[in-house]
């Protein structure tokens, strides 16, 4: 279990320049007013080269008086003390709970001098302890402040997407350093600001503060610690008025790699979701609509007095399937799009191995660091409903390694069994099981990444097939049988508690209905496991030795007239027209042909 942890917690490391962005993790938050069916939804990318990809699960439990819970920092494995347990803790499915509580992270570092290494909690564990024991969003914000305030804090400056089936904040903390006195530190806890974010837009996060401006008398959609303007004075990051105050500028300033590596991956989900134009208020609550490509300039970190909007208001509203595309994305169609130069190789590889940047003839330069990368350990969907009971609203829509060529599978929040390809412990990056959702994407994706532009799409249309027919038929049909069972549980148990009889009632009364949805889920990750198997077996037949073998319609190969052991008409694809000009400019005159 803290083998687990500490392996994810390698996961959200300080981002102060760009190589140190290349472990780091990615955020969207979609609010229920900016969704077609209006539920919230928050994604994740958990970016690690330490990272394994496995869910993890902890069933609700009821604990003794007087139980302590062990915190070990999820960095180290460090041993950080104990905390109070409470009497009894919620179900969570790797970053959701069963009352469809979300909570995401990215890490940005921010002021080192602010860490304190002896707080008795870390970010990891603020995560899955107030999952654990919030059955909100504002309730969680209230938890994460209550432990890192009695206990300590620990780690680096956080960003915390915090979300449940009606509402979607964004929490920004960070530690308030050390000041030892009869060996108390007088400093212990931390400064923080959270937001809510309003209904019909959407956030983003990436290991760079987001948060700067705030409004200091609107509790409803902002809450705040009492010190956060005062302490940032007396540490000096500050000095203006407290209107002026921006949470990002003196806890978190910005430098090129925080803003190339982090700031542009939000403004690539903006991009996306507003077909490239940013509708907004501004600072005195004037409506305002901007060209994305306005921003280019900051983004690129040519020009770092630019910024970007907390939040966004798109044009048209977006599902699961939307957002899961928007963590598959590489900069494509923008001048960061790494697929579109020479480093792309000749099949057009829009990643870059580490590390993220280089020197040549004396100047450095940078590898982009986009949404999608390689070493994910593992990514998702939360998708929290009002309209359906939380036994059957929440949906963790979860994957495993690389998202651009790997797929999503719809997990209740509710289940009592986790499929065995996403179990802890299932391998691990020493070694390898054939069981393994982590181990099976990493074959198709380091399989694609040899002849990228031919295979990776035909990959992504069986993720695509997959995807489109779970989000639009497959959970629909399952929610309408689980909801039609709930009713029905509903109904009896309200006829037996009004007959004035005494009667015994279950403490799982819907356990018919978790029984199914947990069927549900487990079958459909294990069928797509199997499917994704035998995917690639026929990409080795399909692509082997740069090969593209023809099919037909149902997928078998097309064979010799002569023998069904021969392929009909084998294709090559070549190489892009940007890697033969290349090749032919450096190297034309010996290998012309005369």
């Amino acid at each position: 279990m803290r083998k687990t942890i500490l392996k994810l917690a390698l996961t959200a490391l300080a981002v102060l320049t760009i190589e140190s962005g290349s472990e780091a993790c990615t955020n969207v938050i979609i609010t229920r007013g900016a969704t077609r069916d209006g539920s919230v939804l928050v994604s994740y990318a958990a970016d690690s080269h330490y990272l394994f990809g496995e869910l993890y699960y902890h069933p609700a439990k009821d604990w003794k008086a007087g139980k302590m819970l062990p915190i070990y920092e999820w960095d180290t494995n460090r041993y950080l003390g104990e905390i109070d347990q409470v009497p009894h803790t919620f179900q969570t499915v790797g970053n959701m709970n069963e009352y469809q509580v979300i909570i995401t992270e990215t890490t940005w570092g921010g002021r080192p001098e602010l860490e304190d290494k002896n707080g008795g909690i870390d970010y990891g564990s603020l995560i899955y302890v107030t999952l654990q024991r919030a059955k909100s969003a504002r309730e969680a914000i209230d938890i994460i402040v209550d432990l890192a305030n009695t206990y300590g804090y620990c780690s680096e400056g956080e960003t915390f997407s915090i979300a449940d089936k009606n509402e979607a904040w964004i929490m920004e903390l960070i530690g308030k350093g050390v000041n030892m006195k009869n060996g108390v530190n007088t400093q212990k806890g931390i400064v923080w600001v959270a937001v809510r974010i309003p209904d019909g837009a959407i956030c983003a996060h990436a290991n760079q503060a987001r948060i700067g401006k705030f409004p200091m008398d609107d509790p409803d959609n902002c809450l705040y610690a009492p010190d956060v303007i005062s302490f940032a004075r007396r540490k000096g990051y500050f000095d203006g008025l407290d209107s002026e105050f921006s949470f990002k500028k003196a806890y978190c300033p910005v430098d090129f790699g925080t803003v190339r590596g982090c700031d542009a991956r939000v403004w690539s989900a903006f991009n996306i979701l507003t077909d490239g134009w940013f509708s907004f208020y501004d600072e005195e609550g004037n409506p305002v609509t901007r060209d994305a490509y306005n921003y280019l300039d900051y983004v690129l970190g040519h020009n770092l007095d630019g910024d970007l909007p907390l939040y966004v208001f798109p044009r048209k509203k977006a599902g699961v399937k939307e957002l899961a595309d928007v963590m598959r994305d590489h900069y494509e169609g923008t001048p960061m799009d790494m697929s579109q130069d020479i480093g792309a190789g000749g099949n057009g590889l829009p990643y870059r191995w580490r590390p993220m940047e280089w020197e040549f003839d004396g100047k450095k330069y940078v590898n982009e660091r986009a949404i999608a990368t390689q070493q994910t350990g593992f990514w998702m969907v939360g998708q929290a409903r009002n309209y359906v009971p939380d036994v059957v609203g929440g949906i963790l829509w979860f994957g495993t390694d690389d998202a651009a060529t790997s797929y999503l599978t719809p997990i209740y929040t509710s289940i009592t069994k986790v499929p065995d390809c996403f179990k802890e412990g299932n391998g691990d990056l020493l070694h390898y099981s054939p069981t393994s959702s982590f181990w099976i994407n990493n074959r198709v994706a380091n399989a694609c990444y040899r002849m990228y532009n031919i295979m990776a799409p035909y990959v992504r249309a069986k993720a695509d097939a997959f995807e489109l027919e779970q989000a639009e038929h497959k959970t629909h049909s399952v929610d309408s049988m689980a909801v039609v069972m709930y009713n029905e549980i509903a109904i009896k148990l309200q006829k037996k508690i009004s007959s004035g009889k005494d009667v015994m009632v279950s403490r799982t009364p819907f356990a018919k209905v978790v029984k199914y949805v947990t069927d549900c889920s487990v079958k459909t990750a294990q069928d797509q496991f199997k499917a994704w198997q035998k995917l690639e077996e026929e990409l080795l037949v399909k692509f082997i030795d740069g090969n593209v073998k023809p099919q037909n319609e149902d997928g078998t190969f097309r064979h010799s007239e002569y023998s069904e052991g021969v392929p009909e008409k084998i294709e090559w694809p070549g190489y892009t027209e940007l890697w033969k000009e290349t090749v032919v400019q450096e190297h034309g005159e010996i290998i012309q042909v005369r």
